[in-house]
């Protein structure tokens, strides 16, 4: 899972970042609430793990803002503070779930596989169509319709537009591309990415005339929603 970790704490921070990177997780680690929160809103997070007061922008403000703006990623806060009355107002600013300072790593990663199952059953769901702009995707029939066109895509093709749908308007970079269309950890050799994007620009994009992925120097893609 790609996770986004907001801890002030440098001893804290690495201890989490270092043993959810063994576990197999991509993890970027924040110090600074403001930095979190941009990231939080143009990259694609499976979960984000917010320490609840960090200088500035806390956890809580991060929390606050990106509920306003309807992001529903998973949050899991960290604190030291473990009174109830702490717990329920993260709770109902938006947190999934709550873990008090000093913790087990092994209760955290637990729960950050838990927070992380919950949300791939919520993108799956009863969902049997996507349509963003006017591209249309017939997940069940593997079927793109363009402006009433029908857009002949591979099974990769398919998967990688359903992946760009589901992340509207948020950046997504090579190694999330690799992660979620693949299955593939990061690879520096391969240029698979970069020649399925082309390659799905020239069905969706040319015969219409427009542009729908707008490539972002040094980040990555994004759909332009």
């Amino acid at each position: 899972m790609h996770v986004l970790l907001l801890e002030d704490d440098a001893d804290i921070g690495n201890w989490v970042r270092d043993g959810l990177t063994r576990g197999g997780h991509v993890v970027d680690l924040f110090v600074d609430g403001r930095e979190a929160l941009i990231a939080a809103t143009t990259s694609e997070y499976e979960v984000l793990i917010l320490d609840r007061m960090t200088p500035g922008l806390d956890g809580m403000g991060v929390l606050r803002t990106l509920r306003a703006t309807h992001v529903e990623t998973p949050v899991l806060l960290l604190t030291a503070l473990g009174d109830v009355d702490d717990r329920v107002e993260g709770l109902e600013a938006g947190a999934d779930d709550y873990l008090a300072k000093p913790f087990a790593f092994s209760e955290l990663e637990a729960r950050v596989s838990a927070l992380g199952r919950r949300a791939s059953r919520g993108q799956s769901g009863d969902v049997t169509s996507l349509t963003a702009r006017d591209i249309h995707l017939d997940l069940l029939k593997q079927q793109c319709v363009r402006r009433g066109e029908r857009v002949d895509l591979n099974t990769k093709e398919f998967r990688l537009l359903e992946t760009f749908m589901r992340s509207k308007g948020r950046i997504l970079t090579r190694n999330m591309l690799l992660e979620k269309v693949w299955g593939l950890n990061f690879d520096p050799t391969t240029s698979v990415v970069e020649t399925h994007v082309s390659r799905l620009r020239a069905k969706i994009e040319k015969p219409f005339g427009d542009v729908v992925i707008r490539t972002v120097r040094g980040a990555g893609y994004i759909f332009e929603p």
